[in-house]
């Protein structure tokens, strides 16, 4: 019973072998004729590129140039808007700590990072949302 078993072991380990070489065979035998494919195209490029630089040397022609009047511009510069912008005195007076992620952004946002401290931030659709928003968490003053 014991001979049975060990034969069949080695049966087995012989065809898992074959079973190996083969599949490496035709690996190797798959990308053998993908290199000499890779050559003939590469070989191919180098011809047409041979005969395009032929093309260009043969035939020389004198180029005249031409002389144009250049067109003489003038960058007009514009005034800077002289609209007083409005400014939000923002104070944070609460900690963010254990607030929703998107409170703490908010604030981040403003530029705030630490209690009391103050900035000043332009008074826009964007910055008023974000004060409105973690309101309960700011002093503001315009």
């Amino acid at each position: 019973m014991a001979d049975k078993s060990a034969t069949k072991k080695t049966a087995t380990k012989k065809t898992t072998t074959k079973k190996k070489t083969a599949t490496k065979k035709a690996a190797t035998k798959k990308t053998a004729p993908k290199k000499t494919a890779v050559k003939k195209t590469t070989a191919k490029k180098a011809a047409t590129k041979k005969k395009a630089a032929t093309k260009k040397t043969a035939p020389k022609k004198t180029t005249v140039k031409k002389t144009t009047a250049k067109k003489v511009t003038t960058k007009k510069k514009i005034a800077p808007k002289k609209t007083a912008a409005k400014v939000l005195k923002i104070t944070l007076i609460k900690s963010f700590n254990g607030r929703l992620a998107s409170h703490k952004a908010c604030v981040v946002g403003l530029g705030l990072r630490r209690l009391n401290h103050t900035v000043e931030v332009k008074d826009t659709p964007e910055n008023r949302g974000m004060v409105n928003k973690v309101s309960y968490l700011l002093r503001v003053e315009e």
